[in-house]
């Protein structure tokens, strides 16, 4: 099993690395791949020191599967290319959710619609997945009529310059800004660009991802995406309705039950989901499990998750471990 990891220099791919040593992911060989001011750089993997080489040279090499996490516009040049030699690629940008013919996976909800013919398999948006995975199981029992979502997201989610901005403000040092404003003691209400409809992208991803994932477009979704100064773990208020009734205790023993969720939800000695405790772990953790008063058939939760580990590189990883496991790849 020959292994490519492409963008392996940035905050996923180095995440996506550490991820397959934790879970001991059957590679024989390991590429690490990145842009070309990078290569022969080294990277550690399970003791060995691996050399970055670039996209083409791993391209001769025919990788039974290359993770991708290098940005969109590479996504589009290069994925293509592997694929036609045979590689299937597990993307973690945008670039391929929303296309028709692209299968967009969260490996508990919807991994059996893959095939081998599925050579460029799309891993969804950190926020989506992280909601996805408390609201599919739900859908199941009461199916979702509309959903509201305000996300606290993680400077992490943007990116190395963030994380770095952030350091910086904290530590009262002057470098390079990764937002318009300081976000240090602030919430910026603006994640990714704004589309013409006053939504960021961030946000409109949420609406369309999730009516993709769960496979009903009758869904409603309506967000707001906000960053906030924490280093690691986007956190969701999230407010559900159903068609059909249900009861408290029901949800949360369904939820109990779901791979990869788990229910922090003990007011009485103040146990509730935080980003800080996340931060690190793979699951996705759902609490103030509360009914909404103000309308029927309608649930508030709460939801956090790594961004970096299940809302990208754990997420993608396990889609390798289904195609290895089921022989696709």
């Amino acid at each position: 099993m020959r292994v490519a990891v492409v963008g392996a220099t940035g905050l996923v791919g180095n995440v996506m690395l550490k991820v397959l040593e934790e879970r001991n992911f059957p590679v024989d060989e390991l590429l690490v791949v990145a842009s070309e001011r990078s290569v022969g750089k080294k990277i550690s993997f399970k003791g060995e020191e691996l050399e970055v080489m670039s996209i083409p040279t791993a391209i001769e090499k025919r990788p039974d599967i290359a993770l991708f996490s290098a940005g969109g516009s590479t996504s589009l040049e290069w994925a293509p290319k592997f694929a036609e030699v045979g590689t299937t690629v597990i993307d973690n940008s945008s670039a391929w959710r929303m296309d028709l013919s692209k299968k967009l996976v969260v490996p508990e909800i919807n991994a059996t619609q893959l095939s081998k013919e599925d050579k460029i398999i799309a891993n969804p948006n950190c926020s989506t997945i992280q909601m996805v995975m408390a609201l599919a199981p739900l859908h199941k029992q009461y199916k979702i009529k509309r959903i509201v979502v305000s996300t606290y997201q993680s400077v992490s989610g943007t990116g190395v310059k963030a994380v770095e901005q952030l350091e910086n403000e904290i530590a009262g040092k002057k470098g390079d800004m990764a937002y318009h404003y300081p976000i240090h003691k602030n919430a910026i209400p603006h994640c990714d660009i704004f589309e013409d409809n006053g939504y960021t992208k961030e946000e409109m991803k949420l609406v369309r991802e999730t009516q993709k994932i769960l496979d009903d477009r009758t869904i409603a979704v309506t967000a707001t995406a906000v960053r906030i100064p924490t280093a690691g773990g986007h956190s969701e208020a999230v407010n559900v309705e159903f068609e059909n009734d249900f009861d408290l205790n029901e949800v949360r023993k369904i939820l109990s039950e779901t791979d990869g969720v788990t229910v922090q939800d003990n007011l009485e000695v103040n146990v509730y989901p935080m980003p800080m405790y996340a931060n690190g772990k793979d699951d996705v953790f759902v609490g103030r499990i509360r009914r909404d008063g103000s309308q029927p058939n309608t649930l508030n939760l709460w939801i956090v998750s790594d961004n970096l580990r299940k809302g990208a590189a754990t997420n993608t990883v396990q889609i390798a471990e289904y195609l290895v496991n089921n022989a696709l790849a």
